[in-house]
C-alpha cells in the first residue's frame, strides 16, 4: 500500500507539466516593447461613438525578437471594466500602414478564452502564442470593442497611426476605410520568450524620450537608434529598449501623465526582464517653476535639492530590484517659446547636472547635455539638432542622442 503510493507520488511529479506553456516555456519572457499608460483627455480620447461595435488596429515597433510572444493590455486608468470581445495579433507589413502580413494572424487567448475583461485599474497579460517576430520588426495588435469604456487609458505621444473602423474586421488584411489617429488605447507591452541571457533597458522620461519632434511612424526616437545600435553589436543584441516617456513628465508633480515617482513601479520594476534603466527627467520640473513669472532664489534652491532627492530615490528603489541605474544630463532649452527660461532656470539646470555628472550618484552618467549643445552658445540646443521649438531635439538630434550612448553599457551577462 506505502509502495503503491510512493509510486504514484513519483509518477506525478514526473509527469509533463500542464498548461498554456507546457512542453514549450521559455527561457525568459522579457518585454520587447512597451509604453507609458495615462488617462487619456478629451483631446486624445475616442468618441464613444468611434469604440462601439468597432474594430481598432495599432502598430507598435518591437526591438527584441523572439519566436512566442505575449500581450499585455491595461485598464489602468478605467473607472469601469474594459471588455473586448476578441483580440488578434499579427505581423504588420508597414509601420505606416493597416495591412498584416498574410498567413500570421492569431487570435490570443487569455485564460484559454477569446474575450477578456479587465478590472478598473488593472493590467492583463495574455496566454503565449506561437508567433516568430524578428529584431527592430513591426506587430500589429487589433481590438474587437463593443462598449467604450468610461475612462479611456493609453499613450497619446504613439508618433505611430492607429486604425478604427466599425464592424467585426478584426481579422481584415487591412482597414482601408478605417478612421486614423496618433494615439494608442489599452495596449501597454509585448513580451518575447527570450534566451536566458537577455534582459531590458527601461528608459524613464518626458516629451524628449517620448520622441515630441520625431517623424510620424519613422521609428527614429532616440531609444529606437539606440535599440537599433544594440541589435548590430554581438555583446547587446539580446537587450531590449523600452520607451517609457511621456510628455510633460514631471519627478515632483502630475502634469499629462502621473509624476516619474508615482509611475516607477508599473513603468519600470513592473517590466519583464529589466536590467538596466536611464534617467532623463527633470527638464519639465525647471521649467515648470518659472512658467508663470519669476520666483525667490529659495524656491529655486529647494526645487534643486527636490529633484535630486528624486533621483535618489529613484536609485535606492532599482537597486533594490539590481537593476543598474544610468543618469542622463538634461539638455539645453534657451529660447524655448513655452517655457521661456531666464539665468535663475539655467543655473537650476547646471546644478542638477553637475549633481548627474558627480560620480557616487548614478551607476553610470550619459552626458546629453554635452551632445546637443552649441559649443558658442551652451545654453542652447545646436541649430542641426533642434526641431524648431528649442526644446525638443529633432530627427538629427535624436540620432545624435543615440549615438552618444555607450552601448558598453549594455552588455549582455
Amino acid at each position: 500500500m506505502g509502495v503503491t503510493i510512493v509510486f504514484a507520488i513519483l509518477a506525478l511529479l514526473a509527469s509533463p507539466a500542464r498548461g498554456p506553456r507546457a512542453g514549450n516555456a521559455p527561457g525568459r519572457w522579457v518585454d520587447s516593447w512597451t509604453t507609458a499608460q495615462q488617462q487619456l483627455e478629451s483631446g486624445h480620447a475616442l468618441d464613444a461613438a468611434d469604440l462601439r461595435g468597432a474594430t481598432l488596429r495599432q502598430i507598435v515597433h518591437l526591438t527584441l525578437g523572439g519566436n512566442q510572444i505575449r500581450l499585455r493590455l491595461s485598464n489602468r486608468f478605467g473607472a469601469t471594466p474594459l471588455r473586448l470581445a476578441v483580440v488578434h495579433i499579427a505581423r504588420a507589413v508597414s509601420p505606416a500602414s493597416s495591412r498584416i502580413a498574410p498567413g500570421t494572424d492569431h487570435m490570443l487567448e487569455f485564460s484559454g478564452s477569446h474575450e477578456v475583461t479587465i478590472p478598473p485599474h488593472a493590467d492583463y497579460v495574455s496566454d503565449p502564442v506561437q508567433l516568430a517576430v524578428a529584431p527592430l520588426s513591426d506587430v500589429a495588435v487589433t481590438l474587437r470593442i463593443e462598449v467604450a469604456p468610461q475612462e479611456q487609458t493609453g499613450h497619446p505621444g504613439s508618433r505611430a497611426t492607429s486604425y478604427i473602423a466599425h464592424g467585426d474586421l478584426i481579422s481584415a488584411p487591412e482597414l482601408p476605410e478605417a478612421k486614423a489617429v496618433e494615439h494608442w488605447y489599452f495596449i501597454s507591452g509585448i513580451e518575447v520568450a527570450a534566451s536566458p541571457e537577455a534582459g531590458a533597458l527601461v528608459v524613464l522620461g518626458d516629451s524628449i524620450t517620448d520622441g515630441r519632434g520625431a517623424t510620424v511612424n519613422g521609428n527614429d526616437r532616440w531609444t529606437d537608434i539606440l535599440a537599433e545600435r544594440l541589435q548590430s553589436k554581438p555583446n547587446s543584441r539580446n537587450i531590449a529598449v523600452l520607451n517609457e516617456g511621456i510628455g510633460g513628465n514631471r519627478l515632483l508633480s502630475d502634469g499629462l501623465g502621473p509624476n516619474a515617482l508615482s509611475r516607477f513601479d508599473h513603468d519600470v520594476i513592473a517590466q519583464s526582464g529589466v536590467r538596466y534603466l536611464i534617467v532623463l527627467e527633470g527638464i519639465n520640473d525647471i521649467g515648470m517653476l518659472t512658467h508663470n513669472g519669476d520666483v525667490q532664489s529659495a524656491e529655486h534652491e529647494a526645487l534643486v535639492r527636490r529633484m535630486i532627492g528624486s533621483y535618489q530615490q529613484i536609485i535606492a528603489r532599482a537597486h533594490t530590484h539590481g537593476i543598474k541605474v544610468i543618469g542622463a544630463t538634461l539638455l539645453p532649452f534657451a529660447g524655448s517659446s513655452y517655457y521661456h527660461p531666464g539665468p535663475a532656470s539655467e543655473a537650476d539646470r547646471q546644478a542638477v547636472n553637475e549633481w548627474i555628472r558627480a560620480s557616487g550618484h548614478f551607476d553610470a552618467v550619459i552626458d546629453f547635455d554635452k551632445i546637443a549643445r552649441d559649443p558658442d552658445h551652451p545654453d542652447r540646443l545646436q541649430a542641426a539638432f533642434d526641431s524648431g521649438d528649442h526644446l525638443h531635439p529633432s530627427p538629427t538630434g535624436y540620432a545624435a542622442m543615440a549615438r552618444g550612448v555607450p552601448v558598453s553599457l549594455f552588455a549582455c551577462r
